[in-house]
């Protein structure tokens, strides 16, 4: 049976973590394949989000590998090398490194994190073809509440 065959009953029966856990990776794929094409990586552009005082950093400062591990533990994969990432940043000269081997956003790695934030719409809107905004609000909320109702926090 398709999916196009299954009846509203039977989608309603069926376990959310099954049709998350297919939701998740396609949109994770399907995003970096889109980043890819357009000569960066995810974890990059993090690394470079959470350097940049005008976007994930509070405060600009440098950070080391393991501080900007931590900082996004709710959003980094398993496979993802951010030394590997971080150095192709370095030679890009997106990135410098200072003795303590603190990481730090160079002007070029400012306006490449702004410049690569452009593609963010484009993306959004293949995910989100065929999908009002009403019904995405309606999907969160229906998450959310999921997600609350095993004991999760939303934040």
């Amino acid at each position: 049976m398709t999916p196009q065959q299954i009846s509203d009953a039977e989608l309603a029966g069926q376990p959310a973590a099954y049709w998350t856990g297919v939701a998740y990776e396609a949109l994770i794929a399907f995003t970096r394949a889109q980043q890819a094409a357009k000569g960066y990586t995810q974890p990059q552009f993090w690394l470079l989000r959470n350097l940049s005082e005008n976007d994930i950093s509070p405060d600009g400062e440098g950070m080391t590998l393991p501080e900007l591990r931590e900082a996004m533990t709710s959003y980094i994969r398993p496979e993802d090398d951010l030394a590997a990432e971080a150095a192709v940043l370095l030679e890009r000269g997106w990135l410098t490194q200072d003795a303590e081997d603190r990481l730090w956003l160079t002007e070029e790695g400012e306006q490449a994190r702004v410049d690569l934030a452009r593609n963010a719409p484009a993306i959004r809107a293949a995910l989100h073809e065929g999908i009002g905004d009403a019904d995405y609000v309606t999907t969160v909320k229906v998450l959310q509440r999921l997600i609350r109702n095993a004991g999760g926090t939303v934040a």
